[in-house]
């Protein structure tokens, strides 16, 4: 996807705002709005806008997770799921 084959100008889009939606819609591809020549603002379909958050969202998870098995910040997964029988045994006395 190219950003730079869906650049409108504010002008365009105030004009055919409705028309715009709808191509976003059905290509799923943003587009770029631009103000005095300046790109400054980007339309996105909501399902990929959401999308998008999740990677992202994930994306910062895998990092804090790689950060902690960097600083040594972790159990081997048999430790963890015995800490957490252990939890769960406890709260059900």
């Amino acid at each position: 996807m190219k950003l730079s084959k869906s650049v409108k100008p504010i002008s365009h889009f105030k004009a055919h705002a409705s028309e715009v939606i709808r191509e976003v819609m059905e290509t799923h591809n943003p587009v770029v709005i631009t103000l005095n020549g300046e790109a400054k603002a980007i339309i996105q379909d909501i399902r990929e806008y959401e999308q998008d958050r999740e990677t992202i969202a994930l994306l910062k998870m895998l990092s804090l997770s790689r950060k902690s098995v960097e600083d040594g910040k972790f159990l081997p997964a048999g430790d963890a799921f015995a800490a957490i029988r252990q939890m769960v045994a406890e709260e059900s006395l």
